[in-house]
């Protein structure tokens, strides 16, 4: 019988500039990046110089930590830059795209994979400069080939706004998509869950469904609800677009880094889902969008993205691209106003903006960082047997016992991003749930 995980607590944000769930071809970015900074848990080493010429799947850098570890080129062409912070810390790889030249992979046909080991398909996945995709919770850092993880969640929903429509691509990408679950399959000797919010009938997996508000898709919500983690316990996740690459490029011999993203929001003058490739220049995004206001743009969704320009890339997990309006007005009498469809939002019905299907947000806070006040809005919107405010608090006294106690294990910012959007006094939870995990990480 298929598991139904029904959410209760949350909240989807109905934001304007929905995309259309038809995929456009757009021409090509003419550069691409990949950001080593932003890889959680890696000490970079680079494996190219600003010049070197790289093919698809060439390794551009590996992880001191994990020297099996390397970084696939996401095109063909050559390195243009490569741009360091403070300390030597590698911020960005440029590549100037010039050809569609491959490095070959090992194919893994369904004979093989229905009696390869484990150490086959892992050390495949490595020689192919694909092991980056796979993470792992705790830490929601780039997983590790020497762990064996308890189990493999793969969530095929996107409840945040914008998201693209996951079942869809799943299901124009079927037979890919199975290719890549049975090579995950075979990494672990518990289960691979599959989640999505409609019926998916996959094999080498148990597939589930799940419903309710945002943040029933983040993945950390399904696995506390399908098989909480212990301290002990470590479980891999994968994105269910990165399930597709991997299928695809072991089908084909060569690593396949085209992405669907989906651009849109209430800055955007033309919502739509495109197909591109992973670090794409933002610029070549938002070629069809015309702005006639000052436009913040936002690599990733609204609630756990980064703010980027229009020179910079789109980070390499992310598939969504935020358009916001930064256009900001202050309304007449301010918090007197009885709020309309322009200015108010509401969580709670309190003004007359919950009529509205879809809301014109911009980036103004609505107030300032202020003093906490404990009135359950952060425990409405975290569907999570976990007491954020008890959790915040411990995090703040660095009261690591405390912290381990109160589950902060099975925490990660994105699930606690709901609670920085709905907190009263403008407290970014999500960020201080990260740091908490940064200490905890430093501890073990």
């Amino acid at each position: 019988m298929l598991n139904h995980i029904k959410i209760k607590k949350g909240h989807n944000i109905k934001m304007s500039g929905v995309p259309s769930s038809e995929i456009i071809n757009i021409p090509s970015p003419k550069t691409v990046s990949i950001k080593p900074m932003l890889f959680k848990g890696v000490k970079p080493k680079l494996l190219v110089n600003v010049g070197s010429v790289v093919k698809i799947g060439s390794p551009l850098f590996f992880d001191k930590n994990k020297p099996n570890v390397k970084w696939g080129s996401p095109a063909n062409g050559s390195v243009i830059s490569i741009h360091f912070g403070a300390r030597r810390v590698i911020e960005n790889i440029v590549i100037e795209i010039a050809g569609q030249e491959f490095e070959e992979i090992n194919q893994m046909s369904s004979e093989i994979l229905n009696s390869a080991h484990r150490e086959i398909v892992l050390n495949n996945i490595l020689d192919a400069n694909l092991f980056h995709l796979i993470r792992q919770r705790p830490f929601n850092k780039v997983a590790n080939p020497k762990d064996n993880p308890r189990d493999i969640f793969i969530t095929a929903y996107n409840s945040y706004p914008l998201g693209v429509n996951l079942p869809k691509l799943i299901e124009s990408e079927k037979e890919v998509f199975q290719k890549g679950l049975t090579i995950l399959s075979r990494l672990t000797e518990g289960e691979v869950f599959l989640t999505s919010d409609s019926t998916l009938d996959f094999k080498n997996v148990k597939n589930q469904k799940i419903s309710g508000p945002h943040p029933a898709g983040n993945v950390g919500i399904q696995i506390h609800h399908t098989k909480p983690l212990k301290p002990s316990d470590i479980v891999w996740v994968v994105d269910a677009q990165h399930v597709i690459t991997i299928g695809k490029s072991f089908t084909t011999g060569k690593y396949d880094p085209s992405i669907v993203v989906s651009v849109g929001g209430s800055g955007a003058s033309k919502p739509q889902t495109v197909k591109s490739v992973a670090g794409a220049n933002v610029q070549s995004l938002i070629v069809d969008q015309s702005f006639s206001e000052k436009v913040r743009i936002v690599s990733g969704n609204v609630l756990t993205g980064a703010i980027v320009n229009e020179d910079d890339f789109l980070n390499f997990y992310d598939t969504t691209l935020t358009l916001v309006s930064d256009e900001v007005k202050r309304p007449f009498l301010g918090m007197l106003a009885i709020g309309s469809n322009k200015t108010k939002y509401s969580l709670k019905n309190t003004f007359f903006s919950f009529k509205q299907k879809l809301f014109d947000f911009n980036t103004s806070q609505n107030g300032e960082l202020r003093a906490m006040v404990p009135l359950n809005a952060w425990e409405e919107v975290l569907p999570m047997d976990i007491h954020p405010n008890p959790l915040y608090r411990a995090i703040l006294s660095k009261d690591i016992e405390e912290m381990e106690k109160l589950g902060i294990i099975e925490c990660d910012g994105e699930d606690f991003a709901l609670c920085s959007f709905a907190c009263p006094s403008k407290i970014d939870v999500g960020g201080v749930i990260n740091e908490g995990l940064d200490m905890m990480e430093l501890e073990i």
